[in-house]
């Protein structure tokens, strides 16, 4: 490690083998908590590269408790988190109305680190039982659509950092690493990102894989589609800056998608929205993201048809059903 760090601090960079090899070294205990520091702290003063980032999550894929859910071809619609808005379950609500619209989901989720509510967190207030067993998994796919994946279950190597990212408590490449290794390696990804360099990032490192993909940003700081300004779209093919009103939205504020001060009131959010009696913001904000996937999956539909579908989705109770659906088979 010491040759490693050297290495570093003369501001090179790893090949992708070498992140990989270094990040198994890492789940397997082979470096101290202060290399472990000084490695994390490393990129904290410098920016990650695509090598060094596909690196790192070939190490962890690698690692991971395994998944063939390929027969589906599911979606993942995934936040960075770190935009310390802390805003409610936008990407996890999205989910259910996608799955409730026809589309795979499998959704790969963990406890909030930046806002009071992460996806673990609102399943948990609902009573969900965490589990990575293939078989349940599969049951829920093909009864809801939807299936729900608790990070830690699946990567264990991530535990031998977490005393680590706990006691420096600051924001570090581990949690760039989330939005990429679901386990199932889903075909379909809608990615949310906090700033315009990790747009470019997660862009290029989708087009390292045969990822069929839309990084998302809103220009005020947003991991998501927040409707409160500007936001722009990365795929394979093109770039573009939309705003809420260009696709028919209003235009919010943050105080409009404030999660609350609880997890129980962020499940309070989440459940309206299931219920369809969410504010208009609450409810926007979710069909704008839910739409987006959709075109994911259907590029050959029209941004209006795309939200047209989730709309009826929500509007209808279909969403609502196959959440309930949903709890009945993961209590």
């Amino acid at each position: 490690m010491k040759q490693i760090l050297y290495k570093l601090f003369e501001h090179q960079y790893l090949g992708r083998e070498e992140a990989r090899e270094i990040l198994q070294n890492i789940a397997l205990g082979k470096y101290t908590d202060a290399q472990v520091a000084s490695l994390i702290t490393v990129f904290l003063m410098r920016n990650i590269s695509v090598e060094e980032l596909c690196g790192f999550r070939d190490a962890l894929l690698e690692m991971c408790v395994p998944i063939d859910f390929s027969d589906y071809a599911p979606i993942d619609i995934v936040g960075t988190g770190g935009d310390g808005k802390n805003t409610f379950n936008i990407s996890t609500s999205a989910c259910f109305v996608l799955a409730a619209s026809g589309y795979p989901v499998v959704k790969h989720g963990n406890y909030g680190a930046t806002s009071v509510s992460g996806a673990s967190n609102v399943m948990e207030q609902h009573g969900v039982t965490f589990t990575n067993d293939t078989d349940k998994l599969k049951k829920s796919m093909e009864n809801c659509n939807i299936a729900y994946l608790h990070a830690p279950l699946f990567n264990p190597a991530l535990k031998a950092v977490a005393p680590v990212r706990k006691a420096l408590a600051v924001r570090t490449f581990f949690n760039m690493l989330g939005p990429l290794v679901n386990p199932v390696k889903p075909r379909y990804q809608l990615l949310g990102v906090y700033n315009l360099p990790l747009l470019r990032l997660y862009s290029y490192t989708f087009q390292e894989s045969n990822t069929q993909f839309a990084v998302v940003h809103s220009l005020d700081g947003y991991d998501e589609i927040s409707l409160t300004g500007e936001f722009k779209v990365a795929t394979s093919t093109n770039e573009k800056i939309y705003t809420p009103e260009s696709l028919g939205f209003n235009r919010y504020t943050e105080a409009d998608l404030y999660g609350g001060d609880t997890p129980e009131e962020a499940a309070k959010i989440f459940d309206n929205v299931m219920n369809n009696t969410a504010t208009s913001a609450q409810k926007e904000v979710v069909i704008a993201n839910a739409a987006f996937a959709v075109q994911i999956l259907e590029p050959k539909k029209s941004m209006e048809e795309c939200i047209a579908i989730v709309r009826e989705t929500l509007e209808s109770g279909k969403a609502l059903a196959t959440f309930k659906k949903f709890l009945s088979l993961n209590q």
